[in-house]
């Protein structure tokens, strides 16, 4: 794995979102984007990351900040996950995982014993102009939001 940095300019990408619909990080230009990785939907992990990302909307919005999550679950997966536990984000759907490359958060995993490729839960808040501002790659899925809320508040 060869993770981008901060400073570094994002990796630009388009992807299909829980609709289906096309979005790319340069249409987001003019606002911090916490592109975050998370493994697959509706796993235990990832689902109370989320919801702790749903709740955090308001304070993420003060900062100006757009949350996309990207797993490498197919789209069809991902409105389930939305209406099961009311995200109020976007999901992005990177099936063949060359976002999650770009970006180098694909790589050997270990679970259980089995050693397998996967998405590494790591986040990237992107600022303004597409720079890596912060990686945040040390977090316990249940703090993840207030790791990048703390950091916002002292930026």
């Amino acid at each position: 794995m060869n993770m981008i940095e901060a400073g570094q300019p994002a990796p630009q990408f388009t992807l299909p979102d829980q609709n289906n619909n096309s979005v790319s990080l340069a249409d987001l230009k003019g606002k911090k984007v916490l592109v975050y990785f998370y493994p697959k939907a509706m796993t235990p992990g990832c689902t109370v990351q989320a919801q702790n990302l749903r709740d955090s909307k308001t304070e993420l919005e003060k900062h100006n900040v757009i949350v996309l999550g990207i797993s490498p679950d197919p789209v069809k997966r991902l409105p389930k996950f939305i209406d099961k536990e009311s995200l109020n984000f976007t999901l992005l759907s990177d099936e063949d995982h060359t976002v999650a490359d770009a970006f180098g958060v694909w790589g050997p995993k270990k679970f259980m014993g089995k050693e397998y490729d996967g998405i590494h839960r790591i986040s990237f808040l992107i600022d303004e102009q597409g720079k890596v501002e912060k990686v945040f790659d040390k977090f316990k899925t249940k703090d993840h939001h207030q790791v990048v809320l703390n950091y916002l508040q002292d930026y």
